[in-house]
């Protein structure tokens, strides 16, 4: 897939009902892999859930958040499994072929990139974001020359204080790291 083919697609985020959120949590997954995250604040209190199922074009991410800044976040996945000691401990993105950041970049976007989320004024976010430079089971990262989230050290998702402007380098002036959650199989 060239670039700007999977950059149309991670541009790709629905705004979900929780009718279309259940249903899709009921489906059968085949033999692709899940996973989930839960997102914790810098106080260590859990705020939130990610979703992850593999499919054909990448890994559905189901984000559910209850109590953030109101209005854009950058949200990204980051190369290393811990939140630990502190978000920091993430590192930067995934990014396998050592691209630009930014899902707007004509050298970019690298395999943690990913569309903003936005809060509602209570807090909230429900949002579904197709991540296509990522996979969950390592056949389908193989068969789709994408990056495995459980490769040897892991993977984490992050979320920034601020929306991502897709362009400026290395994180889309995104600001701090305000939640972060291991990604875990599910």
């Amino acid at each position: 897939m060239n670039r700007t083919m999977r950059a149309g697609a991670m541009a790709l985020t629905l705004f979900a009902s929780s009718a279309a959120v259940a249903a899709a949590e009921g489906s059968d997954a085949g033999n692709f892999g899940e996973a989930v995250a839960v997102l914790r604040n810098v106080d260590g209190d859990a705020i939130g859930t990610i979703g992850m199922r593999d499919g054909n074009a990448g890994v559905l991410m189901h984000v559910e958040i209850e109590s953030i800044s109101p209005g854009g976040h950058g949200i990204h996945i980051h190369q290393t499994g811990t939140c630990e000691p502190d978000f920091k401990a993430s590192q930067g993105h995934i990014n396998l072929n050592q691209v630009k950041h930014g899902l707007l970049n004509p050298e970019g976007p690298d395999n943690g990139d990913l569309p903003n989320i936005y809060a509602a004024p209570d807090g909230s976010v429900r949002a579904e974001i197709l991540a296509v430079g990522v996979a969950i089971s390592p056949e389908m990262a193989e068969m789709n020359g994408v990056a495995h989230l459980f490769d040897a050290d892991g993977s984490a998702i992050v979320v920034h204080e601020n929306p991502d402007d897709h362009m400026t380098q290395p994180i889309g002036g995104a600001g701090g790291r305000i939640a972060c959650g291991l990604v875990e199989k599910k």
